[in-house]
């Protein structure tokens, strides 16, 4: 992913020091688990952990000859040792030490991800209270339906992305395994001790069975999450997005001082970070649909999941990371304008309230059939006429006689639609 997008400590995950680092951590636990077996020297494995190093350049340069990173890895770390070299990387195969130092950096990648999403649950959480109480038109099919509260928007989202970070963890609690089995998983060169004595010490469990790769189906649950996690942001950058269109002008994102919106239209303020947000999200579902497609391998492994999940697993754990941080902004920095959603509240004449004049009038006697034909003929009066809805149904004898002016003028007051956001609120624990 190209630089721009990665925050340093992301960043810093994916470096292929830290790759290597990993790699040597896992190399230094299993000589200390075989000292402990008494199969090699425990003067070995000391001077294993003490002494071992490599240079990035110099595996760079093995690489180019043996076409096998982990092979140019453990041979530059040799020409860092003496003759307790011959212990390193023993009874070994190379996935032993690319998959479970690599579930170790997953999880290191979702701590960074649910950082994100905690900050963004509290961004939602100050909206949505702020919020609580204003009043805007809910839309159905992009159509004005009924009066709802602004602030339910964001308690909506809120809902959303906890559930979000909960999938997160459980994604987390799926790769939080290693595995040092051997090459085709089943421990014939290596005792299972080793496998328990690394994974224990960097706090992963051993997977149960393994061939000669951990299951992707456990990658494959954690790029689905990301991906899941990255609908939730589209999601919220494309309401944005629409109740930003200049007809409509509710809500804006952030547009900051010396920031330009067109080289050619000195006025335009256009929502290029949601839109942003929207395209990134679709990277991420195309990298869970790869995800699912390493899932199958040939037999014990084949190799064509390893080519992939250098560019997925980094690339999706930064775009996710990234736009989250893009949403927590747009949400922290949001416009509002109430003049704007009042206006637009009352744009279609009063027929947001026609639901209430239907029950009122089924409520005063009328059957609910007669009721609805009744309200509908006279709403379609209004939307071809354009006169006020509420004066159209004023000249209805039916409705005059059955509530009168005084509930009728009631049928068309927004706060009827506020009565219950409490209790929804409560159910957030908001």
């Amino acid at each position: 992913m190209i630089e721009r997008y990665t925050r340093p400590r992301m960043g810093k995950i994916w470096s292929l020091d830290n790759r290597y680092q990993k790699f040597l951590e896992v190399e230094i636990l299993a000589a200390k688990a075989w000292a402990e077996l008494g199969i090699i020297p425990k003067e070995a494995a000391i001077k294993i952990e003490e002494n071992a190093a490599f240079d990035l350049q110099r595996i760079e340069e093995l690489e180019r000859e043996t076409r096998h990173d982990v092979v140019a890895f453990t041979r530059a770390v040799a020409e860092s040792l003496g003759e307790e070299s011959r212990y390193f990387h023993y009874g070994l195969t190379s996935y032993d030490i690319v998959d479970t130092a690599l579930s170790v950096m997953l999880i290191e990648a979702a701590a960074l991800i649910r950082e994100g999403l905690t900050e963004l649950e509290e961004v939602l959480k100050d909206q949505a209270l702020r919020h609580k109480e204003t009043p805007t038109v809910g839309r159905t099919h992009g159509v004005h339906a009924e009066p709802t509260s602004l602030g339910l928007k964001f308690a909506l989202w809120l809902g959303e992305v906890r559930r979000g970070r909960e999938r997160l963890d459980r994604a987390a609690e799926g790769v939080r395994v290693g595995k040092i089995s051997g090459a085709v998983g089943n421990f014939a060169h290596i005792d299972p001790f080793i496998e328990e004595y690394v994974c224990k010490r960097l706090n992963l469990e051993p997977a149960p069975v393994s061939t000669q790769v951990l299951q992707r189906d456990r990658h494959a649950e954690y790029v689905g999450t990301l991906a899941l996690i990255g609908a939730t942001m589209e999601k919220i950058a494309l309401e944005v997005r629409n109740l930003q269109r200049t007809e409509t002008r509710e809500l804006e994102e952030p547009f900051y001082s010396g920031q330009k919106g067109s080289s050619a239209m000195p006025h335009k303020r256009n929502p290029v970070t949601c839109e942003k947000v929207c395209g990134l999200a679709r990277l991420l579902r195309g990298y869970a649909g790869t995800a699912l497609e390493n899932v199958a391998l040939w037999h014990e492994r084949d190799i064509s999941h390893s080519s992939v999940e250098r560019v997925i697993l980094p690339d999706s754990t930064i775009v996710c990371d990234h736009i989250i941080q893009q949403m927590i902004r747009v949400i922290r920095d949001l416009r509002v304008y109430p003049q704007q959603l009042a206006r637009n509240l009352e744009l279609t004449g009063g027929l947001i309230y026609s639901q209430r004049v239907l029950l009122e009038l089924v409520e005063a006697g009328m059957s609910r059939e007669e009721a609805y034909d009744l309200v509908q003929r006279c709403a379609m009066e209004a939307w071809d006429s354009g006169r006020p809805f509420k004066e159209i149904l004023s000249g209805e004898d039916a409705v005059v006689e059955r509530l009168g002016p005084e509930l009728l003028e009631n049928c068309f007051d927004p706060a009827f639609y506020m009565l219950r956001v409490d209790y929804i609120y409560r159910r957030l624990g908001l």
